[in-house]
């Protein structure tokens, strides 16, 4: 019988209805077996992308960062609006949003609702408060968490970072009852220029992807793929399992 071991509590929940736009802080989640609800289930495309991936992403327009999902959500946690950086509120359908964020890129953009998510590597992400503060001390600053755009924060209780390399082919059990929600760890989160934004102003900080590459070779955190589904709040314990 495989002994599970607590190895710490959540901290903080994260959702991002909206591809690269501005996330969600929450006390409580359903998690499925495509990740968080309505976590990524829209993105916008480049029209006319002929190569690589055609979403638009903060990493190519970083203002991008700066959209607001509205508060104003539908039943299954999908946004029904945006709310841009000059405060207008938007249905997430318009043409008008559409228009303004295809003005801003450049180019044309259209919207995609995506009904099982749009991930870079894996539905869920995870990290430590104890490797974000060791990332702030390899920076020299604070650091927003939001940078990092996790959908799940960590308290472990202690101030060993980069806790999760070790987790990768193990289980993470969420809450007391056996059958709870479950995400099994496949690999390290590889990061990229995104968490040099700033999540309230888009300002670019480079010193932080470079934090991030003296302290882990560019790795902070992990990435897994639900095994049990359940809800998920804030204060859950957390246990560890092969």
């Amino acid at each position: 019988m495989t002994t599970a071991i607590q190895i710490g509590e959540v901290q903080a929940i994260f959702r991002y209805p909206v591809k690269s736009m501005a996330g969600h802080v929450l006390e409580r989640v359903e998690l499925g077996w495509h990740g968080l609800e309505g976590d990524r289930r829209f993105a916008f495309r480049r029209v006319d992308s002929k190569e690589g991936l055609p979403w638009l992403t903060a990493s190519r327009m970083r203002q991008l960062i700066s959209y607001r999902p509205s508060a104003i959500f539908q039943q299954n946690g999908n946004p029904s609006h945006v709310e841009t950086p000059d405060g207008k509120r938007l249905d997430i359908w318009s043409e008008e949003l559409s228009t303004e964020l295809s003005l801003a890129f450049g180019a044309s953009v259209e919207l995609f609702h995506l009904n099982h998510g749009l991930f870079d590597e894996a539905p869920v992400s995870i990290i430590t408060t104890a490797t974000l503060s060791a990332l702030e001390q390899e920076a020299g600053r604070a650091l927003d968490v939001r940078r990092f755009r996790p959908n799940i924060v960590i308290e472990t209780g202690n101030d060993k970072a980069l806790a999760e390399d070790a987790w990768i082919g193990k289980s993470l059990k969420f809450g007391k009852t056996e059958a709870g929600p479950a995400i099994a760890i496949t690999m390290r989160d590889v990061r990229c220029s995104m968490i040099n934004l700033d999540p309230e102003t888009a300002e670019s900080d480079p010193t932080v992807l470079k934090a991030a590459v003296r302290l882990n070779g560019n790795n902070a955190g992990v990435y897994g793929t639900v095994t049990g589904i359940g809800s998920v709040s804030t204060g859950d314990p957390v246990f560890t399992a092969d």
